[in-house]
């Protein structure tokens, strides 16, 4: 059996008696109960964890860390699971396991616990969200899959990951958001803080254009909190007027224009006789005979 390479080797194993060329040749194995305990596995007989929460690798970062452990080895061990004689399958570090590869080990150090699928998801998330830079919607949709399946509450989630649970709530109200929205938190064009101040619109469309406008003109969060609160304060002004009563005119208006657009008109009014008419079409055709109406006085 050929001697395997030394670089990658665990802490336990740099620190043992290089001497003992039988027992650097051979792969130690986990005694049970004793989680502390290293074994060497082949990365060949190592797979990827298919509950893997984060779904994108930076490249660079990768290449980084592999030249990184070219030069010190792989000093934080993977957490694997045993799922065959020779076979091993990932339950935290995978972002390790991807720059050991492009380092070519051929072994890596690894814990070896035993885990079901549920067990093995939480533990997966769990360590990551500790210990990985996970952005802040993969955080979010890693905290939803430890309720949905792994049946945890956000006061066990808590105590699990070491964050408040205000935190967790903040994190999951992310995910309320329009996926345009939450893929601009993702790539970095917004923060954090103007998702959390988009969350107090409840206007979808008026979400997505702010979202734009955030992007376009490189506004603050305090900018575009100053924004989503002027925008609540008249929308609260509207609501209080929904309730006076339209003049009897108001609905003649109504049923004249909204026979050319199947009905799809509001009319609001406040106390002091200012108001909006919104009228909906379908198509250009709706406009183009509305238009025609106007013009041949048929209104």
């Amino acid at each position: 059996m050929a001697q395997k390479k030394v670089l990658g080797k665990g802490l336990g194993a740099l620190l043992s008696d290089s001497n003992d060329t039988s027992q650097s040749m051979e792969i130690r194995t986990v005694t049970e109960g004793n989680p502390s305990s290293i074994a060497d596995i082949p990365i060949s007989q190592i797979e990827p964890n298919p509950f893997q929460p984060r779904m994108t690798f930076d490249e660079d970062a990768l290449n980084e860390l592999a030249d990184s452990i070219m030069s010190l080895g792989l000093i934080q061990p993977l957490t694997l699971r045993q799922i065959d004689k020779d076979k091993y399958q990932i339950i935290s570090g995978e972002r390790r396991f991807r720059a050991a590869k492009l380092a070519h080990l051929e072994y890596v150090p690894a814990y070896i616990r035993k885990a079901d699928d549920t067990g093995m998801l939480e533990m997966a998330i769990v360590e990551n969200i500790q210990r990985e830079n996970l952005d802040a919607i993969e955080t979010a949709i890693s905290f939803q899959r430890l309720i949905d399946e792994c049946d945890l509450t956000q006061e066990n989630m808590a105590i699990r990951v070491g964050k408040k649970r205000a935190t967790i709530t903040n994190y999951l109200r992310l995910l309320k958001l329009p996926a345009e929205v939450q893929k601009a938190v993702k790539i970095g064009k917004i923060s954090v803080g103007h998702a959390k101040a988009l969350l107090s619109l409840e206007d979808t469309d008026m979400q997505l254009a702010l979202c734009e406008a955030v992007i376009k003109n490189d506004m603050s969060v305090r900018q575009l909190e100053d924004k989503v609160r002027k925008i609540c304060e008249n929308s609260s002004r509207e609501s209080s007027d929904d309730n006076v009563k339209l003049p009897d005119h108001y609905y003649k208006v109504a049923e004249i224009v909204g026979k050319y657009f199947d009905n799809n008109i509001s009319l609001k009014r406040s106390s002091k006789g200012h108001g909006t008419m919104t009228v909906r079409f379908r198509d250009d055709s709706q406009l183009e005979c509305f238009l025609k109406a106007i013009e041949a006085k048929q209104l």
